[in-house]
């Protein structure tokens, strides 16, 4: 158990890192038309952790239903921190079976791939990305 939750420690700080980079009034920036703006990419992956968490470590079925990403980068900030905080709680009161464990890695690379594009977006929009940490 404590080395997921050092992994998810590491994946926490360097998903808000990423999350800071970007100034306030950048969130809505997106490099193209077709994709989320980064406030909404960073939405995205806090839904998901909430989302795996529930139905992949928990086994809770829940439904694929996001709610429209908030605009201000405090409120997405602080939804990231929630749903890490929660996913901590769960690995720290959880009896992992096997697939509670694949789950869980699972949870961390969803959240891997998409914090690589936001460290993409961060360029696109001349923004210097944290350096990375493990």
């Amino acid at each position: 158990m404590k080395h997921l939750l050092n992994l998810l420690q590491h994946s926490r700080d360097y998903t808000l890192a990423v999350a800071e980079a970007m100034p306030a009034n950048e969130y809505t920036f997106k490099p193209v038309s077709t994709v989320w703006n980064f406030g909404e990419l960073l939405h995205h992956i806090a839904y998901g952790i909430a989302w795996w968490e529930d139905n992949y470590i928990k086994e809770i079925k829940t439904d694929w239903n996001p709610p429209a990403a908030p605009p201000a980068k405090t409120d997405i900030k602080a939804h990231l921190e929630k749903t890490y905080g929660a996913l901590a709680t769960t690995v720290q009161t959880t009896k992992f079976s096997y697939e509670a464990v694949a789950g869980f890695y699972a949870t961390l690379d969803h959240i891997t791939h998409h914090r690589g594009q936001a460290v993409t977006y961060l360029r696109c929009a001349g923004q210097v990305p944290p350096e990375y940490t493990y």
